[in-house]
């Protein structure tokens, strides 16, 4: 890339990296009166479903609806949005938003392991070094002692892991059977319609039902925002994968979890001792070594690795 290049994906990559790492403490805000979990993931996937199809009709794109597309989007339903965002909705509920940040950055670290077990990848020593420097990030936060004088409950951090395990087998899956012709958006825009449908029952059933109509309070107005700029910056990142490669644009993690903690601090006044940037460091590192050097990942395979948040 031409030095002009640079600096404009550069700068692209950054501006998602500022609405990604946004959705963190508005999803605090969203979990903050006592919504449920199934009832937002509802409206988390409706909203994105009207963004989305407003986009295709002026695009003019389609959306596949055989069989092998189907079980693409029930898969990606359940381990990309439901069962995931169930956990960190739940999590959200006990940590701070600045946690779940860091937490959420374990996504690389565990996608290197898992593609192991796949036959993915092989094994390279920086790379388990990476997915060490990750486990022991995470033991500063768990260990007795090592946490903010009990302030981090260590059943929800663990919970809060499993959306991110969930996220990186995503990216495996996507990369082993792939996703049967279809491209990013469309996977995205069919996965969010089958986990409406699929969590618009299970939000009647569990009384965790959110009524739309108005008034709209801080946790209302926080999804609906979160929502649109999920897609939003989604659809910016598969553009910047297709323009500057996946290497490139696999950055932005980074980028997520240092303006997740940024923005925490800003709208939600969330202070961390010590210990909590020891933790950060550690999980940049990992992240770093875990990155794959010589195989970059095709757009598919790095929207399960990158994408905390759909």
């Amino acid at each position: 890339m031409t030095r002009r290049e640079i600096w404009f994906y550069g700068s692209a990559l950054a501006l998602f990296g500022v609405g990604w790492g946004l959705t963190m403490p508005l999803t605090k805000i969203a979990v903050s009166e006592g919504y449920g979990h199934f009832g937002l993931i509802f409206w988390q996937l409706a909203i994105g479903v009207i963004v989305m199809s407003t986009i295709a009709l002026v695009t003019r794109k389609r959306l596949p609806m055989g069989r092998a597309q189907l079980r693409v989007y029930v898969v990606i339903a359940l381990i990309g949005s439901v069962l995931p965002n169930s956990a960190s909705y739940q999590a959200a509920v006990h940590l701070p938003s600045g946690v779940m940040s860091l937490l959420l950055s374990m996504i690389p670290i565990f996608a290197f392991p898992i593609a192991l077990l796949l036959a993915l990848d092989r094994f390279e020593w920086r790379r388990f070094g990476g997915l060490v420097a990750g486990l022991v990030a995470v033991m500063l936060l768990v260990l007795p002692g090592a946490d903010m004088s009990g302030a981090i409950p260590v059943m929800w951090v663990l919970i809060g892991l499993v959306s991110g395990l969930f996220y990186a087998c995503e990216g495996n899956v996507v990369a082993k059977w792939g996703t049967a012709g279809l491209d990013p958006i469309q996977v995205l825009w069919g996965a969010s319609i089958v986990g409406a449908v699929i969590t618009f029952p299970l939000a009647l059933g569990s009384g965790q039902w959110i009524d739309p109509r108005p008034p709209y309070g801080a946790p209302d107005i926080a999804q609906i925002i979160s929502s649109v700029l999920h897609v939003l910056v989604y659809a910016g990142y598969v553009w910047l994968v297709g323009r500057a490669g996946p290497v490139f644009a696999v950055q932005i993690s980074y980028l997520v979890t240092l303006f997740g903690i940024f923005w925490a601090w800003l709208i939600l006044g969330e202070a961390y001792p010590p210990v909590i940037w020891g933790a950060l460091g550690l999980m940049l590192l990992g992240m770093y070594l875990v990155q794959p050097r010589k195989a970059p990942l095709d757009a598919g395979a790095a929207m399960g690795e990158t994408d905390p948040t759909h």
